[in-house]
């Protein structure tokens, strides 16, 4: 009968997502030799090798791929087992590993982490902000609990609540302001400033506006809302924003803020997590915090109502 540890699996999880023993290691909080005698440990039981070694980094092997896939839905497993010990409990404690995107992180999460760390005293949180893709991977191999994004997700495996209702507020030099607003057809033809390829925000922005994301279009894509506005402030072009964002990514840039004729673009903000979990009622209780958050944030500083 094998050997293996649960310490030899979750090392080696950690090694296969950093491709490094030194940051994989510090991922760990353990010492970068204490991890390589385990990896060793682990592929001697095997009778092979999981890691193809290079010097800066390693890659996984064929069998260390499929080995990959095993360990982690066992992994999985057993957090879960531990997840139903919390679950039984009246209060929420223990680590939260919730995911954010990066069109809700900044705004959202000081006044939700604040919220759940008074409501929650035995919670220790951990945040991670990506976009949505990786959420869902990282939700489905376990490594982080639920996740706040923009719905619908449409993934049998997970549990989606919707949270809440959002508007879309366009971003004009502050030159622009008083003037009329363009509607949804002008926009295609002005130069409008996006996020880069892999964001949701971009591609609810492009429907909004009928345009196909596939077309070459002379703009420029921003890794962060902060850039656009900024580009935007220096007058290169217009953008849109989040309401949500607007208090943060406007009081340090020379724009103007307008809300665009109706149907006005929308997104529905909601949190998911896996149906397996057993801590459906404690993340209800934390659906209700992150409602209360944004009724809290909702105000925003008065918008250029001028219609065309």
């Amino acid at each position: 009968m094998m050997n293996i540890t649960l310490r030899q699996l979750r090392y080696f999880d950690a090694l296969a997502q950093h491709g490094h023993f030194g940051r994989a290691a510090e991922a760990c909080s353990v010492s970068q030799p204490a991890l390589s005698v385990q990896i060793k440990e682990l592929e001697e039981v095997l009778g092979n090798t999981l890691f193809e070694r290079m010097p800066r980094q390693v890659r996984l092997t064929t069998l260390g791929r499929e080995f990959l896939v095993r360990s982690r839905e066992i992994l999985r497993s057993v957090d879960e087992l531990g997840d139903l010990a919390r679950a039984a409990q009246e209060q929420l404690v223990g680590q939260l590993r919730i995911g954010v995107i990066p069109t809700i992180a900044p705004y959202l999460l000081p006044t939700i982490v604040d919220r759940l760390s008074s409501q929650f005293v035995g919670v220790d949180i951990h945040v991670r902000e990506t976009m949505t893709s990786t959420l869902l991977k990282e939700l489905a191999e376990g490594r982080i609990d639920t996740a706040i994004v923009a719905l619908p997700i449409s993934e049998p495996s997970l549990t989606e609540v919707a949270l809440f209702e959002e508007n879309f507020v366009l971003i004009r030099p502050e030159a622009d302001k008083g003037k009329p607003v363009p509607d949804r057809e002008m926009l295609p033809e002005m130069r409008l400033l996006l996020l880069e390829e892999g964001h949701c925000f971009r591609d609810q922005a492009l429907a909004f506006c009928n345009i196909q994301s596939n077309l070459p279009r002379e703009t420029l894509d921003g890794t962060s809302l902060t850039t656009l506005v900024q580009m935007v402030g220096a007058g290169i072009g217009i953008t849109l924003i989040p309401e949500m964002a607007i208090p943060v990514e406007t009081r340090s840039a020379a724009v103007s803020v307008a809300r665009l004729c109706e149907p006005q673009p929308t997104r529905t903000i909601g949190m998911i997590w896996r149906k397996t979990s057993p801590m459906e009622h404690q993340y209800l209780r934390i659906t209700d915090l992150v409602r209360q958050a944004h009724v809290f944030l909702s105000g925003s500083p008065e918008t250029d109502r001028t219609t065309s």
